[in-house]
C-alpha cells in the first residue's frame, strides 16, 4: 500500500460524503494503491451510517467506530495503527482541508523529507478566538521543541510510516508528532496548503484547547530533553535548593551568633529547613524517574536510538 489517509470523524454527517468523494477523486488521479481509514470518534449523529453506506460500496474505505468520544488524538491514533499505507496522511473532517494537496505532499515526502506539515497560511477561521491563540501556541511550541513550524494544529501532515511506529500518542499530542519524530532524527519541513471555510457543522475547537496543548508541551518538552536522564533535571534543581538552603542557614547562623536575634522571629530559618527538605525532594524525584525511565524503555525492549540504515548487517 503507497498511501493511507486518516480522518477523524466527529459529528460530521453532512461532510462525510463530500470529504469521502473529494479524497477519492483526488486519490485516483494519482499513480499510486490507497485506502481511506475514517474513525468515527463515537459520533451521535448519522455519521457512522453514513460511512458504512459508503464502505460498502468501496472496498478502499476502511471504517473504525469508538463505542464513545475519545478524542481527536486517539482517534488519528487509531487510524495510525491501521493504516498499512508507507506514507501515512491524516486530515481533517470538516471539508476545510483540501485533498488536492495530498499530492504535493507525497512529492515533498519524495524528496527525502520524512515529516510534511501543511501550513494554512491563508486561514479561513475567526481571529479572536482561533487565529490568535493558534499563532501564540505555534511560537510557544517552535521555541521550546527547537522545530520551527508556522502552523502546528494543521491536520493535514504526511509522514513515512517508520516515523509513526516508535510514537505513542496521548492527550492532545497529535499536534506535537513532527517534533517528536524530529527527536528522533526525522528530516522534517513546511508546505502550504489550502484551507477553506467550514461548510456544513459546526466546529469542535475552542480557545480552551490552548490550555490543554500548553499542558502537553510541557510533556513533550521533557519527553524530548531529559526522558532518558531525568536525573539531569531534578537532581540539578536539586543541588541548587541544597545550596540555596546552606546559603540561607549560614545567614541565619551568622545572625544567632553575632547580631543575637532571636529564632522565632527569624523566617530565614523556616525558609532553610523548606529548601533543604525539597532539594532532597528533587533529587528523589530524579532518581525514581531514572529507575521508571529504565523500566519503560527495557520492559519494551525499546532502544534509547533509531537507526536509518544498516550496511552488510544481518
Amino acid at each position: 500500500m503507497d498511501i493511507s489517509i486518516v480522518v477523524p470523524i466527529y459529528n460530521e454527517q453532512d461532510n462525510v460524503e463530500a470529504v469521502y468523494s473529494a479524497i477519492s477523486s483526488a486519490l485516483r488521479g494519482m499513480d499510486c494503491s490507497y485506502e481511506i481509514v475514517m474513525v468515527d470518534d463515537g459520533s451521535s449523529d448519522g455519521s457512522y451510517a453514513a460511512l458504512a453506506r459508503l464502505a460498502a460500496a468501496d472496498a478502499a474505505l476502511k471504517v473504525i467506530r469508538f463505542r464513545r468520544n475519545f478524542g481527536q488524538t486517539a482517534a488519528m491514533s487509531a487510524g495510525f495503527d491501521h493504516a498499512k499505507g508507507d506514507i501515512i496522511i491524516p486530515m481533517d473532517g470538516d471539508l476545510q482541508n483540501d485533498p488536492a494537496d495530498i499530492h504535493r505532499l507525497v512529492e515533498k515526502i519524495h524528496e527525502g523529507y520524512d515529516v510534511v506539515s501543511g501550513w494554512r497560511r491563508d486561514r479561513k477561521d475567526t481571529f479572536i478566538s482561533r487565529k490568535i491563540p493558534s499563532m501564540l501556541a505555534n511560537a510557544l511550541i517552535s521555541r521550546q521543541t527547537g522545530v520551527h513550524l508556522h502552523d502546528y494544529g494543521c491536520t493535514l501532515k504526511a509522514y513515512r510510516r517508520e516515523v509513526l511506529d516508535g510514537i505513542n500518542l496521548y492527550g492532545e499530542m497529535h499536534r506535537f508528532v513532527p517534533a517528536l519524530a524530529s527527536q528522533y532524527g526525522a528530516k522534517v519541513t513546511e508546505l502550504p496548503v489550502n484551507h477553506f471555510p467550514r461548510l456544513h457543522g459546526v466546529s469542535k475547537y475552542g480557545i480552551s484547547r490552548t490550555l490543554r496543548v500548553v499542558l502537553d508541551l510541557m510533556t513533550v518538552k521533557f519527553l524530548m530533553t531529559y526522558s532518558t536522564r531525568p536525573i539531569q533535571l531534578f537532581g540539578r534543581w536539586g543541588v541548587y535548593t541544597i545550596m540555596a538552603g546552606f546559603c540561607t542557614g549560614a545567614m541565619t547562623l551568622y545572625m544567632k551568633v553575632f547580631e543575637h536575634l532571636s529564632m522565632n522571629r527569624n523566617p530565614l530559618l523556616i525558609l532553610t529547613a523548606f529548601l533543604l527538605f525539597m532539594g532532597v525532594q528533587f533529587i528523589v524525584l530524579g532518581l525514581l524517574g531514572e529507575l521508571n525511565a529504565r523500566t519503560y524503555f527495557e520492559s519494551q525492549g525499546k532502544p534509547i536510538y533509531t537507526v536509518k540504515d544498516r550496511i552488510n548487517l544481518d
